[in-house]
């Protein structure tokens, strides 16, 4: 039984010659190629393996660069904002309720210690003198 498209063939991985990738890296550092004419020139399978060869034997440090971001309207910034505020008042809001919380906390485990002092008249509370 015959397959339908005769033209397939199965992908499968690579090894490049580190002689092969310190080429089109020294080439698209050079400005004669760009990673997608890499992929068109040596048969690269991936543009994402040419970006991490340039990120492991390039010379120029890719950590660093900046994204290029395109502007925003003043709607999207409007939106943007108004969600970081939505964000920071949930923040604010859990804040204030794990404030209130330990408060109530050191009320009542005060008075624990008030009860127990009296039922076992006992002193669990350390004075300290002054020096």
């Amino acid at each position: 039984m015959e397959t339908q498209d005769s033209n397939y063939k199965k992908r499968t991985q690579k090894d490049y010659s580190l002689s092969l990738k310190l080429q089109i890296v020294q080439e698209i550092e050079q400005g004669l190629l760009t990673t997608t004419g890499a992929l068109d020139k040596h048969g690269v399978q991936s543009a994402s393996t040419v970006r991490v060869w340039l990120k492991k034997q390039g010379n120029f440090d890719y950590q660093y660069t900046i994204q290029q971001v395109m502007s925003k309207t003043p709607e999207q910034r409007i939106l943007e904002l108004e969600h970081q505020v939505k964000l920071l008042e949930k923040q604010k809001n859990r804040a204030e309720y794990l404030a209130d919380r330990a408060d109530k906390k050191v009320i009542l485990f005060d008075m624990m210690i008030d009860i127990a002092e009296k039922e076992f008249n006992i002193p669990i509370r350390k004075k300290q003198e002054p020096k």
